[in-house]
């Protein structure tokens, strides 16, 4: 009696036993999975924040990945001259590859233009890249990864800088994948004791190569693996290390160097015409204390608690200690190239995303290490000083964040309607059939243009860079007046005290008038050569249609900044509709 009830209490208890270790199973995949989805989506609705709002530079990236994807080559638009107008070539082959499926710059998709819609999802899904790296890595060195994992997905949710420019249309979600992935090879590498590993070598060669193809100083990472090679070197160890290195540097090399012979060959200069015309020089002492602007935005207490943190975990012998300082080496490249940059214009720290993404990583590992190995009272004090250290933090960021939503930096859209359409139908009314425009904002134009664009800020025009760089103002009125005499010009600050074309008088001379700025006033506008004008009663209607139509484009631009601009953006459409 009682083996036949041990017997049925038995039979009760297996499946439950059996049911335990699947439970686990589907968990510990179920976690990962969850933590990388939520992040990505807390990211996704930040961004859903500043709505259709693509920035005027990413245009330029698609104006060329269109020219690309109809064979036209390298040119900015049709019938223009071969110019390397972009510096993020990966990212531009990307949206050449998406047109020639029909998945960009096609229409529609789900409602939504796919120029928005395309670049916007796939910088979602590089996020979703960046946070599964951080899970590799987290899972190495931490009990619950998918915590980790999710403690970064919302330290990068809530940073506006982060956001904003990996949903601008530009390349920084895939320039933050590619960093990442870099890192975490290495980080693991070191802990398993297989930095002298051909395939590490090779893999963090060729990310490094990435790196550099889709930003320019994405060329200061081919030194990480060398210099976390040389941070565990050994004597018995240099033969194979200086191989190792050389294998690296070699996958950097060729693709890196094949691309740079293209450039030579193609467009007779080594760097590209944005790094040009940007000056981009070597830096001084003064730009080094660069990345201080990054702790003023992030807030010091936060920066400083994570200081701390990492400073702790080197302190003690940590089991991963090797590993974390194979983690700050690509970090401190990040800074350094950060610092190296000549500043830019656009708000938000667009060149801080490497930064925001392993100092994320960083952060998250060094504060779960900390808090793992502190007694209960030190875990109560450490939160409590980690809650205190993010709200000025959380205040900034809200704050950034709402000033961007109500204030982003100028739209392709605006561009494609102010710049593009409204000059295309400038032309119309004048029944000009080859005209040109000269202009500072060539990304939105350069794909609803119907007219040839000269680019005064020299990002698409050799000429014009040169000049840019060596600060060449009159040479720069004389190429406009004397040798290029665009049928049209348009003129604003900072350009038209930048380069005197405005102030020059022989825009007066050889001009009409057809629109001031209703802000900046004479001589910011709108001009038509005047040798293009054979009836004035053209002319008065240009006059006309600006006075109603132009003004209402620069009237509502502070209203319109996150919406879209219509299904298509094609050359000859005007403000309108499609010509």
């Amino acid at each position: 009696m009682t083996t036949v009830a041990s017997g049925e209490k038995l039979a009760a208890e297996t499946p439950a036993r059996e049911r335990e270790p699947k439970k686990s199973r589907l968990r510990a995949r179920l976690l990962p999975a969850a933590s990388i989805a939520a992040g990505t989506a807390l990211i996704g609705v930040h961004g859903s924040l500043y709505g259709n709002w693509i920035i005027d530079d990413a245009a330029i990236t698609f104006a060329y990945a269109r020219s690309f994807s109809e064979g036209l080559g390298p040119v900015v638009q049709a019938g223009a001259e071969p110019v390397e107008g972009f510096s993020n070539p990966t990212w531009t082959a990307l949206l050449a590859l998406a047109r020639l499926v029909g998945l960009f710059d096609r229409g529609m998709l789900f409602g939504i233009p796919d120029y928005v819609l395309f670049p916007k999802a796939l910088a979602l899904l590089l996020c979703s890249g960046i946070l599964l790296a951080c899970y590799v890595a987290a899972k190495r060195v931490t009990r619950r990864p998918w915590l980790a994992t999710l403690a970064v997905g919302v330290a990068l949710a809530i940073t506006p800088s982060f956001v904003i420019w990996v949903f601008s249309g530009l390349e920084n979600s895939l320039y933050g994948l590619i960093l990442v992935w870099l890192a975490v090879l290495v980080f693991r590498a070191v802990l398993d004791d297989r930095v002298l590993s051909a395939r590490l070598a090779l893999a963090t060669g060729g990310l490094a190569a990435l790196a550099a193809l889709t930003r320019p100083e994405g060329l200061i990472y081919a030194g990480v693996y060398p210099i976390v090679v040389l941070g565990t070197l050994r004597r018995e160890l240099l033969a194979p290390s200086i191989r190792h290195i050389l294998l690296s540097t070699a996958a950097f090399l060729v693709p890196v160097g094949a691309y740079f012979a293209w450039r030579i060959a193609t467009f007779g200069e080594l760097v590209s015409s944005p790094s040009i015309a940007k000056r981009q020089g070597l830096p001084t002492l003064e730009d080094l204390a660069r990345p201080g602007e990054l702790l003023e935005y992030a807030g010091a207490p936060a920066i400083l608690l994570a200081v701390i943190f990492v400073g702790m975990t080197l302190a003690r012998p940590a089991s991963w200690r090797r590993g974390l300082l194979a983690l700050l080496v690509p970090l401190g490249l990040a800074l350094i190239a950060y610092a190296v940059l000549e500043p830019d214009w656009m708000a938000q720290f667009r060149f801080a995303t490497p930064i925001w993404v392993l100092g994320s990583l960083v952060g998250v590992l060094c504060a779960s290490d900390v808090l793992r190995n502190a007694k209960v009272r030190g875990r109560a004090w450490l939160t409590a000083a980690l809650v205190a250290a993010m709200l000025p933090t959380m205040a900034s960021f809200a704050s950034a964040a709402d000033e961007f939503r109500e204030r982003p930096d100028i739209s392709a859209c605006y561009v494609a309607d102010r710049f593009g359409r409204v000059f295309n139908a400038y032309a119309d009314i004048l029944g000009l059939r080859n005209a040109s425009l000269l202009l500072p904002d060539l990304g939105g134009s350069a794909l609803t243009s119907r007219l040839y664009l000269v680019d005064m800020a020299g990002l698409t025009n050799h000429t014009f860079a040169d000049l840019v760089r060596e600060h060449d103002k009159a040479g720069q009125s004389d190429y406009v007046y004397e040798d290029v005499k665009p049928t049209f010009i348009h003129t604003r600050q900072p350009w038209t005290s930048g380069n005197g074309i405005g102030f020059d008088p022989r825009l007066t001379r050889d001009y009409y008038p057809i629109h001031f700025d209703p802000y900046q006033g004479a001589p910011n506008g709108d001009w038509v050569r005047k040798d293009a004008v054979r009836d004035e009663a053209k002319l008065a209607q240009v006059r006309a249609y600006a006075a109603e139509t132009t003004l209402a484009v620069e009237r509502n631009s502070g209203g319109w900044p996150r919406r879209h601009c219509g299904a298509t953006l094609r050359p000859g459409q005007t403000i309108v509709g499609e010509s």
